[in-house]
């Protein structure tokens, strides 16, 4: 099938990064994939949530939004309170990041991602993964620069794609056009030690086979072994 600018099927939209975009955080950087452009900041916060108080352990958690000209239309702004979807997407960037690091070293205070989408094409959740993971390491990294953490802890990357069947074909980071007619919609989060962290799939027409979800998931792990060279 053909993709826009000729991508083929297997292939990344083109990636970059822009570090401390954000100054006044405590880490942040910007990730762009292809049209989808999300910003990915951390703020430390020296307390932990109630059910963690004086238990020893730390804590990291999400926020997802998107701005309003992110899209064609105005997106509304979420001002009453988050959306059913928001709360889902933002949770599971809070799930797949607590897998970075064991908890208990990062001492009784939250590492607090917010992930705001300044335009999306498609697959912002799993940009906002791969860019929040990234962000963390820096913001972990800082914390023992000035020494509120006595060594750095031990961390498992973390990278998340999305995948989908279109026009028969699975295809690897779909941009929103592909999204929106796709047969099959699947998002994929992975550690760096080649375990999945969360698997995502839906049928959008008809239900398919193991066989078509095992050629998305051989897709996912390509795409992300890829996006794990961001690490390095």
């Amino acid at each position: 099938m053909s993709r826009f600018e000729g991508r083929k099927y297997d292939s990344l939209r083109a990636l970059s990064l822009e570090w401390d975009f954000q100054p006044g955080a405590d880490a942040s950087l910007l990730i762009r994939m292809g049209g989808t452009h999300v910003l990915c900041a951390v703020s430390v916060e020296e307390k932990v949530p109630p059910f963690l108080k004086d238990g020893g352990k730390g804590w990291i958690t999400a926020e997802y939004g998107m701005l309003p000209g992110a899209t064609d239309s105005r997106y509304r702004r979420e001002i009453g309170g988050r959306s059913g979807r928001t709360h889902e997407i933002q949770r599971l960037i809070g799930r797949s990041l607590r897998m970075m690091v064991d908890l208990s070293t990062i001492g009784e205070r939250t590492f607090r991602v917010d992930c705001d989408v300044l335009n999306a094409d498609g697959g912002t959740r799993t940009a906002s993964i791969t860019g929040g993971a990234l962000a963390l390491r820096c913001a972990f990294e800082k914390l023992v620069a000035d020494g509120t953490l006595e060594e750095m802890p031990e961390i498992l990357p973390v990278a998340a794609i999305s995948v989908g069947i279109v026009a028969g074909e699975p295809c690897l980071d779909l941009d929103y056009s592909e999204d929106s007619s796709a047969e099959v919609d699947a998002n994929f989060v992975m550690s760096g030690d080649g375990r999945w962290i969360e698997m995502q799939s839906t049928a959008e027409g008809k239900p398919f086979s193991s066989e078509s979800f095992l050629a998305m998931t051989a897709l996912a792990e390509k795409g992300i072994n890829e996006l794990f060279k961001l690490w390095k």
